[in-house]
């Protein structure tokens, strides 16, 4: 256990614990000769222990004003689940409705009046609260991204953590502009420097992709492969957007004139476990996230990291205990005086 001091200038007090053993304020008698007097075993285990007990208060009164605590320490973990970091997308666009402006071409997709008003920001956010709720074995990380990317959240298992800090989001308005490949380093920095002990996932949620140039992809790719980091994008359909899986060579679905199939290509052909999903609304981001929930659940070794503990108050306790111990004592004294 590493013990710290706020105060370690007060431990200069801890001689004072010497002098119960130095002070006699009890009373003399006078006798003939010592010698008649029994020897009294028991009474000087008695004042022996009493003594202790002044000087074990004395001390822990001491210890306890130096302000001890236990410095935090890395406690090794073992369970089952992923190291998942959430990269979510906090542009202006995710604070737009799944159908804002969108004509519907397809009659077999009806949009009903509720999903028409559905933000797509604030629904991730409610259904990733619950993704992560369902999943307690897991360590969290959360990035959100739209210009720069802001680490809000390091690996953690608290709940009540990771659920308040995805609702953190949920404030002001995105930028305009977003830039995914600062984002998904960011993400896969999380990494870094730690031994691969378990599944490793990023998971991507946002409505727009990006054309990333070539030395950019190859630094991206490297640096995936290097961390074995699978990736899982969530994609929330946005206005006029020709989707993920369309036909490569029309028009609409060329790469060069649509981002989002150009990062889906890019992901697929870096070698690492990828999935891709195409949510329209809140019910198909729903169906995303539980195949996601289903998947990535193998053995996890971890360092949980446990905050410091003061334990002063600790040392106060022990000192009232003995101080009413001495004052017991000294009670049953006086009354068998008198």
């Amino acid at each position: 256990m590493n013990l710290e001091f706020n105060y370690p200038w007060v431990l200069l007090l801890l001689p004072l614990i010497l002098i119960p053993f130095v002070r006699n304020d009890r009373q003399t008698l006078s006798y003939s000769w010592l010698h008649l007097l029994p020897r009294d075993l028991l009474g000087s285990l008695v004042g022996l222990s009493l003594k202790v007990a002044a000087a074990g208060a004395i001390a822990a009164l001491v210890v306890g004003l130096a302000g001890i605590q236990r410095s935090e320490v890395a406690v090794e973990r073992v369970g089952h689940g992923a190291q998942i970091v959430i990269l979510l997308d906090r542009s202006r666009s995710m604070d737009e409705t799944f159908n804002q402006g969108r004509v519907n071409h397809d009659p077999s997709k009806v949009f009903n009046e509720e999903q028409q008003r559905e933000i797509k920001g604030k629904v991730a956010r409610k259904l990733l609260v619950d993704f992560v709720s369902k999943r307690p074995q897991d360590m969290f990380g959360l990035v959100g991204f739209s210009t720069y990317p802001m680490r809000v959240l390091e690996f953690t298992q608290k709940q009540e953590v990771i659920q308040a800090a995805i609702r953190a989001g949920d404030v002001g308005r995105g930028l305009s502009e977003t830039d995914i490949a600062r984002g998904l380093f960011e993400a896969i920095t999380y990494f870094d420097n730690h031994p691969y002990t378990g599944s490793r996932i990023v998971l991507l949620v946002s409505d727009g992709g990006a054309r990333i140039d070539l030395a950019t992809r190859e630094k991206l790719a490297t640096h995936i492969k290097r961390n074995r980091v699978g990736i899982y994008w969530i994609y929330l359909r946005s206005v006029h957007s020709p989707g993920l899986f369309g036909d490569l060579d029309s028009a609409v679905g060329n790469i060069d004139s649509s981002p989002e199939i150009a990062l889906h290509s890019f992901f697929s052909g870096v070698k690492t476990p990828y999935q891709a999903y195409e949510a329209e609304n809140s019910n198909a981001l729903q169906r995303a996230i539980d195949d996601v929930n289903r998947l990535e659940n193998l053995p996890m070794t971890f360092n949980e990291i446990v905050p410091r503990r003061d334990l002063s108050w600790e040392c106060y306790l022990v000192a009232s205990v003995l101080l009413l111990l001495l004052l017991a004592t000294k009670m049953a004294e006086v009354r068998s005086w008198s």
